[in-house]
């Protein structure tokens, strides 16, 4: 059963009622979704029948009187839901990208309506059983490795649901759920709250330090709230990070880094504490009935790592050599500040800012000097370029493709022998209708069941805008996060399955960030840094001597960067394995959690409970934080191969990738799919040697 399934539907399958476009064909290049034509007030409509034509897809395959089939059944499951998938794409894409207090005030409604119906579909013992009769047989039924591997993913999906628990248990169930999906809006709509709530106005004397293209950024960032010839920072990450960094105001400093990590936790109405405490309960509740003893149990035996002893222990593994380097570290910052004469002790809000001089003298390398060769439009050409010979993909810009926004570009994707492969959007700008962060999705996803279905394949980044003239211009940081998210996309516009619920991204969360974080290691390189990184004026390219300083000072800064991340992912995997009775004050339990593993006062989590998206809106990286540096194992060792060959773009190892990875979605195993492109298991050290840490000495 897929939530997800492809967005393609037939023409004639749609009813039209009214003028609403979401339910009528779309009469657009490869039909893709007519924004222009989509407002607000046509989502419930077409939510509440997209609702009743599955619901009716459900009762057939219910009542069907014939024996279970793999056809009747499995097959049908996957055909279901297709109005529900297109509408839901559409509606989510525009609540991340391009959302409006209406869109929102929708989301909360629609959240409650998806719970209603998923919950009786997912719990459903009539269906359960006809999926189980199959599974007891599927030796004898001849099915292809995908099918195998679907039907288990169904009945897993099943089962995990709740659908063979006693009515009372269904019951109670379905409450969690409903009750999840509203704190899970709420949680995510009081986050947007605070980030859209607070700006700081910059004078002109509070501008130094700053490089020229951030002051052209605060600029357009005013502009754009209606503040002209103003200068404003938002909470943004694309702007904390970098006024982080090079803003020579402590006190400035030290107001940004306060106002970014606190929100959700300023104790007014978008304070996200209490919802905190309640999602642990329910959720703890929720894997109890299902017979799990937390929800770090239920969760992680569907993953890769199948234990929360297992992500603890490569965390810790971690941990213990990152902290030793961020304390060494943290030394050397302090002694810097007193060379300067600073009479005051390192800050949080102190360490990228002095992170950034030690790396001057010790790499003699400065941030700002590689920025202006590292412009948005180059960036998106190199990860293009990567993925042309790599997979021999190509790209072509299309105009005539409807958007969300003026700033969004769609490509139009062929593949080596110029068959249309899929669109691909990108929406690279902040602004305040857009979540924080960077994201991958799709308006509609790769199948075969009813034909060669393309994917619509979406990247959203919050990149600063470039104004009067200027380019806009990526930290390394953004030049990283866009290599990221395009291996994502990637994942999604290769993809070649035949069932709508194992494409693309459709894999276990600890595998899902090895073809994103597996791209990122293209970006570094000289073979493509020397072809697309140009200076955004004189068009030159990056000299020798700055390309060989910033190759050599790629490892600096790891213990800060792991400690802030391991930190985060422990956080996580702690609030979901303790006893939820006994988190009754969400700052005492994340006080407690860092001192116990020794934080450095120094640094912050990378993402502190309130504010912490990826495990409270929603439940998708709840107990899979860890995700992230699991898949780090893999893409670093990965990478190896191609090391290995001798050649960065080998075609043997790019064609393995290919095909036991990007293009198998989650048509089988991710550890078979793993050991088929690499020929053996990942080796964790592999993970610690990209990040220079290994045979660290531990701090006292």
């Amino acid at each position: 059963m897929s939530e997800v399934p492809s967005t393609a539907v037939a023409a004639s399958s749609l009813q039209a009622p009214g003028a609403n476009p979401l339910l009528q064909a779309w009469q657009t290049p490869f039909e893709t979704p007519p924004f222009a034509q989509i407002r607000p007030e046509h989502f419930l409509p077409a939510f509440d029948k997209a609702f009743a034509d599955h619901t009716a897809e459900i009762e057939a395959i219910k009542a069907n009187p014939a024996e279970p089939t793999f056809e009747n059944t499995v097959t049908a499951l996957e055909r279901a839901g297709k109005l529900l998938s297109r509408v839901s794409a559409v509606f989510y894409d525009l609540v991340g990208a391009h959302s409006n207090p209406e869109l929102l005030k929708i989301e909360s409604e629609v959240a409650l309506k998806q719970a209603r119906h998923w919950n009786p579909i997912s719990m459903d013992a009539a269906l359960f059983a006809r999926i189980a009769k199959l599974r007891d047989k599927a030796a004898s039924l001849k099915l292809t490795p995908e099918q195998a591997r679907l039907l288990e993913r169904t009945w897993t999906s099943f089962h995990r649901s709740g659908a063979g628990l006693s009515e009372a248990a269904k019951a109670r169930t379905a409450e969690i759920n409903e009750r999840l999906a509203h704190l899970a809006t709420s949680f995510s709509h009081h986050l947007l709250g605070d980030e859209q709530d607070w700006t700081m106005e910059l004078g002109e004397g509070d501008l130094a330090g700053l490089p020229d293209s951030f002051v052209a950024s605060a600029r357009a960032a005013a502009e754009e709230r209606g503040m002209p010839s103003k200068m404003v920072v938002t909470l943004s990450r694309s702007f904390v990070e970098p006024f982080l960094k090079d803003s020579s105001r402590r006190d400035l400093r030290e107001k940004v880094f306060k106002a970014f990590t606190a929100r959700g936790d300023n104790q007014n109405d978008n304070d996200n504490s209490a919802i905190i405490l309640e999602v642990l309960r329910l959720r703890e509740e929720r894997a109890k009935l299902l017979g799990y003893p937390s929800f770090a149990a239920y969760r992680l035996e569907d993953s890769m790592a199948k234990t929360p002893e297992a992500v603890r222990g490569l965390l810790e593994r971690v941990w213990k050599p990152a902290r030793a380097r961020a304390m060494a570290d943290r030394d050397a910052l302090q002694g810097l500040i007193t060379e300067e004469g600073g009479n005051f002790k390192l800050a949080a809000w102190d360490w990228r800012h002095y992170a950034e001089k030690l790396r001057q003298r010790r790499a003699n390398f400065d941030d700002a000097a590689i920025k202006p060769y590292l412009a948005l439009d180059n960036m998106i050409d190199a990860a293009f370029d990567v993925a042309t010979r790599l997979f021999g993909v190509t790209f072509s810009e299309r105009k005539d493709v409807p958007v969300w926004h003026p700033d969004v570009r769609v490509w139009e994707v062929k593949d080596a022998k110029g068959n249309h492969k899929a669109l691909f959007y990108g929406d690279y700008f902040a602004r305040p209708s857009k979540r924080s962060g960077a994201w991958m999705t799709s308006l509609r996803d790769q199948q075969k069941l009813d034909g060669d279905v393309a994917p619509l394949v979406i990247n959203v980044c919050n990149f600063s805008k470039g104004t009067d003239g200027q380019p806009s211009l990526l930290s390394l940081d953004d030049a990283r996060t866009l290599f990221h998210e395009f291996g994502h996309g990637l994942h999604g516009m290769l993809s070649n399955v035949m069932y709508p619920s194992l494409s693309g991204t459709s894999v276990f969360t600890d595998f899902v960030e090895l073809p994103s974080q597996l791209y990122e290691h293209w970006q570094e390189r000289p073979e493509v840094l020397q072809k697309f990184a140009r200076h955004y004026q004189t068009g030159d390219p990056l000299p020798a001597d700055l390309l060989k300083r910033f190759i050599a000072a790629r490892k600096f800064n790891q213990g800060f960067a792991t400690v802030e991340f391991v930190s985060s992912a422990l956080m996580d995997l702690e609030f979901h394995t303790q006893p939820a009775a006994s988190i009754t004050d969400v700052r005492a339990f994340e006080k407690q959690e860092l001192d116990q593993i020794g934080m450095p006062a120094e640094i912050a989590l990378r993402h502190r409970p309130q504010q912490f998206g990826h495990i409270f809106s929603g439940d998708h990286y709840a107990s899979g934080y860890y995700s992230y540096m699991w898949s780090e194992v893999m893409d670093a060792d990965a990478f190896g191969a191609f090391e290995e060959a001798h050649d960065i773009f080998d075609p043997a190892v790019a064609k393995r990738l290919h095909d036991d990875i990007y293009s198998s979605g989650g048509s089988r195993d991710p550890e078979d799919a793993y050991i088929a492109f690499r020929g053996r298991k990942p080796e964790p050290d592999a993970l610690l040697r990209r990040r220079g840490l290994l045979n660290e000495p531990e701090a006292a």
